[in-house]
């Protein structure tokens, strides 16, 4: 199938076009509207520095269902030790940058470029991406971030400076998303760290069906100029 090229009108091909190993689209921007579009679609972008915007939709998807978290036993005594002191919303501008300078230090680069931070960081301003923080003493020892629209929280990166601090502000964010009745996490490609909590492959048309039921597509229509606290 063609990867097609996206033009200034925010909109995007069918999900279901997309080639086999996800990839759906290219070039676009990262507005906040064509952002909240893309993933109330199933879409999110990824790319690395000095390539085109690249916008993917793969199949099958890792999502983690609220009432699914795992943890496991190690994991609930670094919990209950309170071996972190987690927060949210608070650090976001770091949490981000974090991510991408420890993706880069790990993997030799990033696709949180400049721009994804920039484009990132005012949704977050708008209300839609939010951060989870572990804390040990006054410094970040972990955490992650991602965009919550509606009912379904699209989680985009994490990193962990200490065994175990993004395990535990994960379970911190699953257990907040719970209360204010979450339906879905989306966890987009599949890692075993994520596997490990309890996150599962599920096929992307069931992902789009539950995006239909929750009616995020309605929702981001002049979304970007609402807050969305939850």
């Amino acid at each position: 199938m063609p990867v097609f090229k996206l033009i200034d009108e925010i909109i995007f091909p069918p999900v279901d076009l997309a080639e086999p190993d996800g990839l759906l689209a290219i070039d676009g921007d990262l507005s906040a509207e064509r952002l909240l579009t893309a993933y109330s679609q199933g879409i999110f972008p990824w790319y690395s520095e000095g390539s085109p915007i690249m916008w993917w939709s793969p199949d099958p998807r890792l999502v983690l269902f609220p009432d699914e978290i795992r943890v496991s036993r190690s994991l609930r005594q670094v919990i209950n030790k309170n071996t972190f002191r987690v927060t949210m919303d608070e650090a976001f501008d770091n949490v981000i940058r974090l991510c991408s300078d420890v993706h880069r230090r790990d993997d030799g680069g990033t696709w949180i470029t400049g721009e994804m931070i920039d484009a990132y960081s005012d949704l977050h301003a708008r209300g839609y991406a939010r951060s989870v923080e572990s804390w040990e003493g006054d410094k970040l020892a972990g955490g992650l971030y991602g965009v919550s629209i509606g009912s379904v929280f699209f989680g985009e990166s994490m990193f962990s400076l200490r065994s175990n601090a993004s395990k535990v502000a994960f379970v911190s964010l699953v257990e907040d998303l719970k209360v204010s009745g979450c339906r879905i996490i989306d966890c987009q490609v599949t890692t075993g760290h994520l596997k490990s909590l309890g996150a599962r492959e599920i096929p992307r048309s069931e992902f789009m069906d539950i995006l239909r039921a929750e009616k995020l597509e309605e929702m981001v229509v002049g979304l970007s100029d609402r807050s969305n606290k939850y």
